[in-house]
C-alpha cells in the first residue's frame, strides 16, 4: 500500500470537532498533526495523490469528507455574506465579509481589518476564521464587518488607511440594517491589519453633514481599538534599525523609493506610523503581542503603549511569553480580547474619542 493510502486510514480515527478544526492552520497541520483527515479538509489539494494511489480509499474520504463539512457548516454560529463591496476606487470595488450571528444580536459591531503583510486577499480570511475570531464574536452576539482594504502591490499604506475608513463609514451608514449602535464600533486587527487598525483609530475623519456621498455624512470614530502584533513605527523598526526597504517602499510610494529623498521617505513614513500619530485623549486601546515574535518585535506595542498613556489616553498590553507571530493558541486570546471588547463596548463604558 502506498505511503498516501496508508496515512488515508487515518480517516477511520475518531473525527475532529468544529472548534479543533478551526484551531488548525495548514502550516500547523504540515507541521505537527499530520493527520491526512484535517489536512484534506483545510487543504484539499492533498486529495490529488491520493486520487492517483488509491481512487477507491479517495472515493470513501470524500464520502465521508462531504457530511462532516455539511455539519460543520450548520454548526457555525453565524452567516457569512461574501464579497460585499463596501467602497469603491478608481472604479475598483473594495470587498467585505460581513459575518451576523445566528443567535441573538447585542447590537454591537466590530471591524476585522483583514491584511497581512499589507496584503489582503481572501486567504487572509480564512486565517482569522481559523484562529475563531468570527467564531468567537458571533457567538456573542457581535456583526463583524471583514474588511480587506486592498493590498501594497495596487495601493500605498495612506490609501489603506483610507479604505479602512469607509469601512467604519459603511458600518455605521448601514447600522439601521444590522441594527447595531454605530457609535459603539470596535475595530480590531492582526500584523499589518492591527496597524492599519490603529492608524484609523488614531487619525479620525469628521462626518460631512451635507456631502453627496452617504458614507461621508459619518465620522470614522470607534469606541476601542483591539489588536494584534501591529507595526506602529515605520521610521525607526527595532531600536535604531531602519525597516528593510523593500517592505517600506511600497507601502510609502507606488513607484518605490526611486525619485524621493531620505526626507521625502522618512516623512511619508511618519505620517502612517501610529506611534506618531498618538493624540489627546485617544479611544481605549488593547494589544496582544508575543515576546518571541521575529516579526514585528514587541517594542512596537511597548512604545505604542507608552505613548498613549504618556498623552493622557488608556491602553493596555498582554505580552504572550513565547508567542511568535502567530501563535497556534490564538484563539485563547482572541477570547480573551472578546472579553475587553464586552467592557468597552457595553452602554456603561464612558464615550472615548480620538483627535489627530
Amino acid at each position: 500500500m502506498t505511503r498516501w493510502a496508508k496515512r488515508g486510514l487515518q480517516l477511520f480515527y475518531p473525527p475532529l470537532t468544529t472548534d479543533q478544526l478551526a484551531n488548525a492552520t495548514g502550516n500547523d497541520l504540515d507541521n505537527r498533526n499530520g493527520n491526512l483527515y484535517t489536512r484534506l479538509i483545510v487543504n484539499p489539494h492533498y486529495m490529488l495523490p491520493l486520487m492517483r494511489t488509491a481512487p477507491i480509499l479517495a472515493l470513501l474520504v470524500t464520502m465521508v469528507l462531504i457530511p462532516t463539512l455539511a455539519r460543520a457548516e450548520d454548526e457555525l454560529p453565524y452567516v457569512q455574506r461574501k464579497d460585499i463591496v463596501f467602497g469603491e476606487v478608481h472604479g475598483t470595488g473594495l470587498l467585505m465579509d460581513i459575518f451576523t450571528p445566528k443567535g441573538k444580536s447585542n447590537g454591537l459591531a466590530i471591524v476585522d481589518v483583514v491584511s497581512g503583510a499589507w496584503y489582503s486577499d481572501r486567504n487572509k480570511i480564512r486565517d482569522h476564521t481559523i484562529a475563531q475570531l468570527y467564531n468567537i464574536y458571533c457567538s456573542r452576539g457581535y456583526i463583524v464587518f471583514a474588511a480587506r482594504p486592498g493590498s501594497k502591490t495596487r495601493y500605498t499604506a495612506a490609501e489603506m488607511d483610507q479604505h479602512v475608513k469607509l469601512a467604519i463609514r459603511y458600518a455605521k451608514e448601514h447600522a439601521g440594517e444590522f441594527s447595531i449602535d454605530p457609535l459603539r464600533l470596535g475595530i480590531t486587527g492582526a500584523s499589518a491589519g492591527g496597524h492599519l487598525a490603529t492608524l484609523a483609530a488614531l487619525t479620525p475623519v469628521e462626518a460631512k453633514a451635507n456631502s453627496k456621498n452617504p458614507l461621508e455624512r459619518h465620522d470614522t470614530t470607534v469606541r476601542a481599538v483591539g489588536v494584534f502584533f501591529p507595526p506602529t513605527d515605520l521610521v525607526d523598526w527595532d531600536n535604531g534599525k531602519e525597516p528593510d526597504m523593500k517592505i517600506l517602499a511600497p507601502l510609502l510610494f507606488l513607484n518605490g523609493k526611486q525619485g524621493h529623498s531620505d526626507e521625502e521617505i522618512k516623512k511619508a513614513a511618519r505620517a502612517v506610523s501610529p506611534l506618531h500619530r498618538v493624540g489627546k485623549p485617544t479611544t481605549p486601546f488593547l494589544l496582544i503581542h508575543g515576546d518571541a515574535d521575529k516579526v514585528v518585535p514587541l517594542s512596537h506595542s511597548e512604545r505604542l503603549v507608552a505613548a498613549i498613556k504618556s498623552a493622557g489616553g488608556s491602553a493596555e498590553l498582554i505580552v504572550k511569553a513565547g508567542g511568535g507571530h502567530p501563535w497556534l493558541t490564538m484563539s485563547q486570546e482572541v477570547r480573551v480580547m472578546a472579553d475587553w471588547f464586552d467592557k468597552q463596548l457595553s452602554p456603561s463604558a464612558p464615550p472615548a474619542s480620538s483627535t489627530k
